[in-house]
């Protein structure tokens, strides 16, 4: 099976931007019920995420 990198992605894009979109929530979301598990290295990219999210880094942008 090949692996998808999607997740890490949009996390490295919400890093970078430092927000978290709804339209990059939405695609994690998806991504997570399209394949329906999750790697340890996604995971760990989410950790982080929610890591630099508790600590201020990253602003969570609400819906308009």
């Amino acid at each position: 099976m090949k692996p998808s990198y999607v997740i890490r992605q949009l996390v490295a894009k919400a890093l970078h931007i430092k927000q978290l979109t709804p339209d990059i929530e939405n695609e994690i979301n998806y991504e997570l019920t399209r394949l329906g598990h999750i790697s340890d290295t996604d995971y760990e990219a989410l950790e982080l995420l929610m890591s630099e999210m508790d600590a201020g880094r990253i602003r969570l942008v609400p819906n308009p």
